[in-house]
């Protein structure tokens, strides 16, 4: 099965988490594009971020940003770590 849009836009949002530190979330405003606010209220229904606006990762949140991160650095060596997005772009 094929990445969906839907998915890509879920895995944009998590790796614009910062995984070197867990005290720094993010926030989706209202007036984001509304495929990254879908993606967020998608991950907040699968028990991946703590708020329906973003907020912070859960255990398991955390796990699938660090393959997020990973995945995107092996297919895109010069993207570095917690640089792939902005946090606050959303």
């Amino acid at each position: 099965m094929p990445f969906t849009p839907e998915l890509v836009h879920e895995l944009n949002t998590l790796v614009r988490f910062d995984l070197a530190t867990s005290q720094q979330g993010i926030k989706v405003h209202k007036t984001a594009a509304p495929e990254v606010i879908a993606a967020t209220r998608s991950l907040h229904a699968k028990g991946l971020l703590t708020l329906v606006d973003g907020g912070y990762l859960t255990g398991l949140g955390r796990d699938a940003a660090e393959h997020a991160q990973a995945l995107l650095m092996i297919l895109n060596p010069s993207v570095e770590a917690g640089a792939a997005a902005p946090a606050d772009s959303a």
